[in-house]
């Protein structure tokens, strides 16, 4: 195989890979590094349309997982679309006195709302009552509400490239978040298979190679919350795993010619 040249605008995420770097800052000022570059890795997700469609580089991750992945709406509209019995009932409305109403009349207390961009358990409210459901309106300009599914534990699975490359509980934390940034703790017993085929079907046909996907279980049946596309590194860090290998070899193996 001949040998590649990366070009990465996220040195943590590249630790390993034998790379060019740039700051998103100076995107415009780095674009003869990405003509060079054979493929690019990590870029903001500003960044993304110039590559793809301006330089007609490939990325990763793919432009899948950065365009679903941007917000919950994107993520929830196609997880509505192709998994629409594996995810909490959800309804996604903007700010009017109609909608302010609305809400109240479709999902009883408690329920979740959540902020639509935002990551590790922040932005994610449980709704107890009116005063939570009015200091949730006056924050948000769009609605992204959520029947509330109790659960002791999320199972987090982490897919790079075209494998599952950990999975592990989540257990405990702040209120009733199982995030590890919100207090959870991670317990690698008793990982369901069938979850981890479930996820890896999933994030190959929508072409997602770089994601931390939340599930959670009721009655046996899988619920998928959402996924993060910049997961975070405990859960990997104390299996001993270096996320940057797998990503190599799958970046050699997908976009590296013989």
């Amino acid at each position: 195989m001949n040998c590649m040249q990366f070009l990465s605008f996220n040195m943590f995420r590249t630790i390993g890979i034998k790379t060019e770097h740039a700051k998103s800052d100076y995107h415009f000022d780095s674009l003869n590094k990405i003509a060079q570059a054979d493929v690019i890795l990590f870029p903001e997700y500003w960044q993304i349309h110039s590559i793809i469609y301006g330089m007609k580089k490939p990325i990763f991750p793919s432009a899948a997982t950065f365009h679903l992945g941007h917000d919950k709406i994107e993520m929830t509209r196609i997880f509505k679309t192709v998994i629409p019995d594996n995810i909490p009932r959800t309804e996604i409305y903007g700010k009017n006195e109609f909608t302010i109403s609305r809400v109240l009349d479709q999902f009883s207390f408690p329920f979740v709302a959540k902020t639509v961009r935002s990551s590790m358990g922040q932005g994610v409210h449980l709704i107890k009552n009116d005063a939570d459901w009015d200091k949730y309106v006056a924050q948000h300009d769009t609605f992204y509400v959520q029947e509330y599914i109790p659960n002791e534990k999320d199972l987090r699975v982490v897919v790079v490239g075209d494998q599952v490359l950990a999975a592990y509980w989540r257990v405990g934390g702040t209120e009733f978040l199982n995030n590890v940034a919100q207090g959870g703790v991670l317990d690698f017993e008793n990982i369901p298979q069938e979850a981890l085929d479930f996820v890896l079907t999933l994030a190959k046909q929508l072409d997602i190679d770089h994601a931390g996907f939340d599930l959670i279980f009721r009655d046996g049946h899988i619920y998928v919350l959402e996924f993060n596309v910049f997961f975070g590194g405990e859960g990997l860090n104390h299996l001993g795993i270096h996320a940057p290998d797998t990503i190599l070899e799958y970046v050699e193996r997908k976009y590296g010619s013989s």
